[in-house]
C-alpha cells in the first residue's frame, strides 16, 4: 500500500473520531518494511493486526478527502458570495486608468481633505451659535435686549451691549485662530507628495491631485495617502507590514498581502478592474474582487487593503491602486470633525450660572409681587403720590403719562429688577477667563522646559478652551498582567489596641511579634 508523504491537517468532526497521526503510520510502515522477516507467532499476529488496521486507514483517508472537497466547496461558495456584489452597490476601479474610473457618472472626489470647522461665509453664524451654548452668554444677551425697552429708563442702551460684544469678539478671534491653524495643517497635508505611476514611470504627485484608479508606490516609513488595494511588495511572498496607530491606536504591526495574480505582472503592464463595495466607515471589513484581463475574478478582503493614515513598516516598498480617496477614505468617514471642547470648569460655571439665574428670577419675582401689592393699596393715590405719580404737572394743563395699568407696571418692575441685580452674574469674569486662557496658551508655547531638542519643536496648544484641564486626572487605568511584576508581601509592623506587634530590635522576634504575624497574616480581621 502506497502511503502519501503528507496529508492535510485533521479537522474536528462530530462523525469522524480521532485516528493516529499519518506521520506515525508512515514511520511504522517504513520500519516494518526494513525489519527482517522472522517466523514467529507474534509476527503473524502483528501482520493480522496491520491488515485489520489498513481498512480503517483507507476509510480515514477517504473521509479526509471528502472533508477537503467540502472545505474547497465552502471556500468557493464564499468567493461566490463576494462575486455576487450587485453592480448598483459596487464601485468599479480600473487599475492604472484614472480617467476611465472617474468618467461620468462616477465623478469620485479628489484626495484633498478638510478638517476645518468654519468657512468665510459660515464663520459668524456658526461661531455665534456655538458661543451661545454657554448659559451666561444667553443671560447677557437678554440683559442687552432689556436695555432697549424705554419704560425701564436705561440711560444708555448701547453701553449695556458693550460688555457682551467684547466677550463675543474675544472668543471669536480665539476660535478663528484655532481654525486657521487647522486650515494650515490641511494645506500641508494636501500638498505632500507621493509616487504615482504616470505613463509607465513613477513620478511625484501631490496628494490632493491623486484620483481613484491611480497606482501609488509607498516606501518604508511613509504614510499612506489614500485607501488602496495592495498589488505588489518588495517581499517575494507579497507581504507588507503597516502600523495603524493613527486609526485604532494600536502600535503593533499588522500584515497585509498582495495577491499572487497581481504580483506576477509588472505594475506598468498591469490592467484590470476592481469591483469593490461603496465607501463605508468599517475599518475592519472590505469586500471586493479583481478581474485581470478577463480572467477568473480573485476575491479581495481586509488583508488586501491598506488604509489612509497607516505607515509602511519593515517593507522596502509597496505598490497599490487607489480605491477610496479624500473624504471617502475610512479615516475621514470616521472623523466627526473638529469638536467643540468644553472644560470641566466651564461646565461647572454653566451649572452655577443656571442656579444664580433661578435665584435672580425668584428675587425679581418677590420684588414684583411686593410692587403689585403696593400698587393695589395706593391705587387711588397714584396720580399725586411722590416718585410715582401718573399725572404730569409740568404745565398748566394737567396731562397723564403713558400709564399702561398696574399689571404692566408689575412686569416692568420685574424687568427693572433683572437689570438692577445683574451684578449677581458678573460679565467681567468671563472676559477675564478668555484673556487668561490666551495668556496661558502663549506661556505654554514659549516655555523652554517643554521644548524638544530632538525634533526642534515646541509645545502646541491646539484647544484654548481646556487649558485648565491640563494635568487634571480623573480616572487611572492600569493593566496588571502578573508577568513582569512579583507580588511579594512582607510583614513590617502592626498595632492592635495599643499593643505593638512589630519586630524587635536586632532582627530577633519576640512572642508578641510572632503573634502579630500570625494574627495579621491569617485572620485579616482585628478585634
Amino acid at each position: 500500500m502506497d502511503l502519501p508523504a503528507s496529508l492535510p491537517d485533521p479537522v474536528p468532526s462530530p462523525i469522524l473520531k480521532p485516528s493516529p497521526s499519518p506521520s506515525i503510520l508512515s514511520r511504522s510502515a517504513r520500519s516494518a518494511a526494513d525489519t527482517p522477516s522472522v517466523t514467529f507467532a507474534a509476527d503473524s499476529r502483528s501482520r493480522s493486526r496491520a491488515e485489520s488496521t489498513s481498512p480503517s486507514f483507507e476509510s480515514f483517508r477517504t473521509a479526509r478527502s471528502r472533508l477537503s472537497v467540502s472545505r474547497r466547496s465552502t471556500s468557493e461558495h464564499h468567493v461566490g458570495s463576494q462575486r455576487d456584489l450587485r453592480d448598483e452597490d459596487a464601485r468599479f476601479v480600473y487599475i492604472n486608468d484614472a480617467a476611465r474610473t472617474n468618467a461620468p457618472p462616477a465623478m469620485f472626489p479628489n484626495n484633498s481633505v478638510r478638517t476645518t470647522k468654519y468657512s468665510i461665509l459660515t464663520f459668524i453664524p456658526r461661531n455665534l451659535y456655538e458661543q451661545f451654548h454657554r448659559l451666561a452668554y444667553v443671560y447677557f444677551l437678554i440683559l442687552a435686549a432689556l436695555n432697549f425697552i424705554p419704560q425701564l429708563h436705561v440711560n444708555s442702551a448701547a453701553a449695556g451691549t458693550a460688555p457682551l460684544s467684547v466677550v463675543l469678539a474675544v472668543t471669536a478671534v480665539k476660535d478663528a485662530y484655532e481654525d486657521w491653524r487647522r486650515h494650515r495643517s490641511d494645506k500641508n497635508e494636501n500638498n505632500r507628495s507621493a509616487s504615482v505611476l504616470v505613463d509607465g514611470v513613477f513620478r511625484p504627485k501631490r496628494w490632493k491631485e491623486m484620483q481613484v484608479g491611480d497606482v501609488v508606490r509607498v516606501v518604508a516609513n511613509e504614510t499612506l495617502p489614500c485607501d488602496m488595494v495592495l498589488l505588489s511588495t518588495s517581499d517575494p511572498t507579497g507581504v507588507a507590514y503597516v502600523q495603524t496607530i493613527n486609526l485604532d491606536g494600536e502600535s503593533n504591526l499588522k500584515t497585509r498581502y498582495a495577491k499572487q495574480e497581481t504580483m506576477l505582472t509588472p505594475p506598468e503592464a498591469l490592467a484590470g478592474v476592481i469591483k469593490c463595495e461603496k465607501p463605508n466607515r468599517n475599518i475592519y471589513g472590505f469586500l471586493a474582487t479583481v478581474d485581470l484581463d478577463g480572467r477568473r475574478a480573485v476575491s479581495l478582503g481586509t488583508s488586501n487593503i491598506m488604509l489612509r493614515g497607516c505607515e509602511l513598516k519593515n517593507t522596502v516598498w509597496a505598490i497599490g491602486v487607489a480605491v477610496y480617496t479624500g473624504s471617502e477614505t475610512k479615516v475621514m468617514l470616521n472623523s466627526s470633525g473638529a469638536p467643540s471642547k468644553r472644560s470641566r470648569l466651564e461646565t461647572d460655571m454653566n451649572r452655577e450660572t443656571a442656579a444664580l439665574a433661578v435665584i435672580l428670577v425668584v428675587l425679581c419675582f418677590v420684588v414684583a409681587l411686593l410692587a403689585g401689592i403696593w400698587l393695589g393699596e395706593h391705587n387711588d393715590q397714584l396720580g399725586i403720590i411722590h416718585f410715582f405719580r401718573t399725572n404730569d404737572y409740568s404745565s398748566l394743563q394737567v396731562r397723564k403719562y403713558d400709564w399702561l395699568g398696574a399689571g404692566a407696571q408689575v412686569v416692568f418692575t420685574f424687568l427693572s429688577g433683572v437689570i438692577q441685580f445683574q451684578i449677581m452674574i458678573p460679565i467681567a469674569l468671563f472676559i477675564s477667563m478668555e484673556m487668561v486662557r490666551a495668556g496661558q496658551a502663549y506661556s505654554m508655547v514659549q516655555d523652554n522646559h517643554m521644548f524638544d531638542d530632538k525634533s526642534k519643536t515646541r509645545f502646541q496648544c491646539r484647544a484654548l478652551n481646556i487649558n485648565e484641564d491640563l494635568g487634571q486626572i480623573k480616572f487611572v487605568f492600569s493593566d496588571k498582567t502578573g508577568t513582569l511584576t512579583e507580588n511579594k508581601m512582607e510583614f513590617r509592623c502592626a498595632s492592635v489596641h495599643g499593643r505593638d506587634f512589630s519586630d524587635s530590635s536586632g532582627g530577633k522576634e519576640d512572642r508578641n511579634a510572632m503573634l502579630g504575624k500570625q494574627f495579621s497574616l491569617f485572620q485579616f480581621e482585628f478585634p
